[in-house]
């Protein structure tokens, strides 16, 4: 496994694979990924991206989290999100006072192994059309600031296979354009729907199949790590305090990408079965074109979940 490596060097993080001499053109690749992040993903990673690397999986990722660069860019964009303080009460004000400080230590700790995440606060906000309240997790900013560098670092990766009709979540994707897709596919005949909410998604995630999906495409063991350290970071709920035993929390700036990492394998089932499904974090419909084409999506549906279920030990 080769980690390490300066981040603004030559070495892009890509381990063993040969970037195509192509890659030098400037531009071509930048265009269809205008909105990865330029300090982490030069003109020759998404080219290797496109093109495919040896083995299908990267190494020499970490050092593109910790490099300050990368986490300036990260506490900039944590920054315009806003967002309150987590368990240790720091604001991004606060941690944006001492930013050089700051974003020098969070380095070193993530270069040198020592980073731990802290616990993330409990909050509840109100659930639309009932009475209940969803449970929200705010991590501290330092976290926030290491997640959205982490994220930018992995999400070209994963993006670059999902399914078309997954739109929660994504790059220049949104509500909206599930919308169109659902009232095109309505008025060229699909009417008969099968209508899927996963119930309590986010907080039933098994972490030991997200890791390995993770680690289908990821070769850096400390990158898997750091994704794994942020699963099992604890919950501030008052004055009580726990780790979870499944899920990724919501309200984690990582948990969207891994929430649709960990359902693109349903993705692909239904692309591959012949399905029309559009699918939008933890909702979907599957428009048919009869009801016994909807019968039959269900059962696949249904024989997915009972999967899950078994290999969670359920």
């Amino acid at each position: 496994m080769q980690e390490g490596g300066d981040a603004m060097s030559g070495r892009e993080g890509i381990g063993p694979a040969q970037v195509p001499a192509r890659a030098k053109q400037a531009g071509e690749a930048r265009d269809r990924w205008s909105w990865a992040e330029p300090l982490v993903w030069t003109e020759r990673m998404l080219t290797a991206l496109e093109e495919g690397v040896k083995g299908g999986k990267w190494y020499s990722l970490i050092d593109k989290v910790y490099a300050e660069p990368v986490l300036g860019a990260a506490l900039a964009r944590v920054a315009a999100n806003q967002g309150a303080a987590g368990v240790d009460h720091v604001t991004i004000a606060r941690f944006t006072s001492e930013r050089d400080a700051n974003l020098r230590r969070l380095s070193e700790e993530l270069r040198s192994g020592t980073y731990r995440p802290q616990a993330i606060r409990r909050h509840y906000i109100p659930k639309p059309g009932s009475r209940e309240k969803r449970p929200l997790g705010i991590p501290t900013v330092r976290d926030r600031v290491v997640q959205t560098a982490l994220r930018a670092v992995l999400e070209p990766i994963f993006e670059q296979g999902f399914a078309a009709h997954s739109y929660g979540f994504r790059p220049h994707r949104g509500c909206k354009d599930a919308l169109r897709r659902v009232d095109g596919l309505l008025k060229a005949g699909h009417v008969h729907i099968v209508d899927a909410d996963l119930k309590s998604y986010f907080d039933t995630i098994p972490k030991d199949r997200l890791l390995a999906q993770l680690g289908r495409k990821v070769a850096d063991g400390r990158i898997l790590a750091l994704v794994e350290a942020f699963l099992n970071q604890g919950v501030l709920d008052g004055a009580e305090e726990w780790t979870p035993e499944e899920g990724t929390p919501q309200g984690a700036v990582i948990s969207p990408l891994l929430s649709n990492i960990y359902l693109d394998p349903l993705d692909h089932l239904m692309a591959e079965a012949g399905y029309e499904m559009v699918r939008y974090a933890d909702d979907f419909v599957v428009l048919c074109r009869s009801p016994e084409e909807a019968a039959a999506a269900l059962v696949a549906v249904r024989q997915d979940a009972a999967g899950r279920r078994a290999e969670q030990g359920l």
